[in-house]
């Protein structure tokens, strides 16, 4: 037995193996590509972005609440404030790569149409708290269930798609987070006219309009959602092999199905990729955060009242939601992510480093977009960058459930970060977002020239393993002894010696 691999740009990489191709009693000769993938694009890229959009706009409304009297009414000091957006952190982190796990034995349609209602239902409760306590407890219950929706997204989408066409799905997807950003201000800016309305004051009903809306898009969600691809029920038998049989040819092996071992968690683990992935993440989620809740609170503290401070944050975000579509176009286009991430970051430092320094409210507004420009367009980037670096789909959903999980971690931090005592320039909290940013910039250099290496030293041989029947002489058994080249594709994922990284 013998096999070939053929090596292009890497993320568009095929694998000459014709001993063993999926479903191969199906022909799928008469698939029309452009046709099938807009209609998968249609099915699944839009709904999502809804249910992200409203995934951050019942995250970070609360930002808008207290510029109407939130705080208050409810009679609660300025640290209660943070303390109640630090709770949400902790249970939104930590469930995540568990979320992820029962994303994949479970349905996408039900695990995530479940999560989804009861976060509405706790957004809608925030409208009739009455205290400290009442809030602290449902922000709790926000993080927990808010905590699979994003990696859930991210791990789904990357079961649908190649490498090299998966950032402009994410930059889509994700791009509702900056219209919700922009949506939140209008929103808030209407709704609070409602104030006094069955006895209740205006953030109260932003409260409860809002998670009505996410409660009916959850039960909408269970009938619209589409499964993994050898299971949707949207595409016919052939078209689904042929999905199936694209994914492997990209080096997704385990298109196919694969049954869940424990080993695939520890392989997460043992994976220097992972920890740089999270250092990756640690920098642009805790800035995210930072910038969502805080960035009508920055905007009012530069001079402008409630309302005009809500309006002035929706150009923001409408400029962040065209750089995040663009970026997940060009990324999906250029031969390495590594120099926009690089870029990303490096815009994200300077425009942090003009906001401490500044005296300015044009200027400090003007680096606000230079924020935007940075920490938005970083995230679908990175994320088709990591995911399209580790294969096998319960490794890939155990890798992105720990980096979301701690990058979103961090949101604990920063929540804490611009405290009132330091208005009306939160220099110590723009200083703290700035070291994050460094540590994002330094990680994405790292991941780099770990992916560089790797495929150098598969290059010369240096992964090869022993294989029955393949007379390779640069292969060694401390990489593995199987039985056939497909054995070895499937225990060891993308670190099997063909296997091709992409910077």
């Amino acid at each position: 037995m013998s096999f070939e691999k053929e090596y292009r740009d890497p993320e568009t990489v095929v694998v000459q193996n014709a001993d063993k191709v999926f479903r191969s009693d199906v022909d799928t000769s008469g698939i029309d590509e452009r046709k099938l993938m807009r209609r998968i694009d249609w099915h699944v890229v839009p709904w999502l972005a809804v249910l992200y959009l409203l995934n951050f706009l019942d995250r970070g409304n609360i930002g808008n609440a207290k510029l109407y009297h939130m705080t208050d009414d409810l009679h609660i000091t300025d640290k209660q404030y943070l303390v109640a957006l630090t709770v949400f952190f902790f249970p939104y982190s930590l469930f995540e790569p568990p979320s992820n796990l029962a994303l994949k034995k479970l349905r996408p349609s039900l695990w995530l149409s479940f999560i989804m209602l009861v976060w509405g239902i706790a957004m809608t409760l925030h409208g009739v708290v009455t205290n400290y306590a009442g809030l602290v407890g449902l922000r709790v219950l926000l993080g927990l269930a808010e905590a699979g929706l994003y990696p859930g997204i991210v791990f789904y989408l990357s079961c649908w798609y190649r490498r090299n066409e998966l950032g402009t799905r994410v930059g889509v997807f994700f791009s509702s987070a900056t219209i919700a950003g922009a949506f939140s201000g209008l929103l808030a800016a209407a709704i609070q006219n409602m104030d006094g309305v069955g006895g209740k004051p205006g953030w109260a009903w932003i409260f409860i309009l809002e998670g009505l809306v996410t409660v009916l898009c959850a039960i909408a969600s269970f009938f619209i959602l589409s499964d993994f691809p050898d299971t949707a029920k949207f595409l016919s038998e052939t078209e689904r092999v042929w999905v199936v049989r694209r994914l492997q040819a990209d080096m997704k092996f385990s298109a196919g199905g694969e049954k869940f071992k424990m080993k695939y968690v520890w392989q997460s683990l043992a994976d220097a990729k992972t920890w740089l992935a999270m250092g990756i993440y640690m920098g642009f989620d805790g800035p995210l955060f930072a910038f969502s809740l805080f960035t009508p609170t920055i905007i009012n503290q530069l001079g402008y009242k409630a309302t005009a401070a809500n309006l002035l944050s929706v150009p923001v975000y409408a400029w962040a939601c065209i750089m995040t579509v663009a970026i997940g176009f060009l990324g999906d286009r250029v031969k390495t992510r590594a120099w926009i991430n690089l870029a990303l970051f490096g815009s994200g430092l300077v425009g942090y480093i003009i906001l401490i320094s500044s005296n300015n409210p044009s200027l400090s507004y003007f680096a606000v977009y230079l924020a935007a420009s940075s920490i938005y367009p970083t995230i679908p980037n990175s994320v088709a960058w990591v995911s399209s670096n580790v294969e096998g789909s319960y490794k890939r959903s155990a890798v992105l459930g720990m980096a979301i999980g701690w990058g979103n971690l961090n949101g604990a931090v920063t929540s804490n970060i611009y405290r009132a005592v330091d208005k009306p320039w939160y220099r110590l909290g723009h200083g703290i977002v700035l070291a994050y940013i460094a540590i994002g910039w330094l990680c994405s250099l790292g991941y780099y020239f770990l992916l560089k290496r790797e495929n150098a030293a598969r290059e010369r041989g240096d992964r090869d393993e022993v294989i029955d029947g393949v007379d390779n002489k640069r292969a060694h058994e401390r990489n593995g002894h199987f039985e056939s080249v497909e054995a070895a594709k499937r225990e060891k994922g993308d670190q099997w010696s063909g296997f091709r990284y992409s910077p």
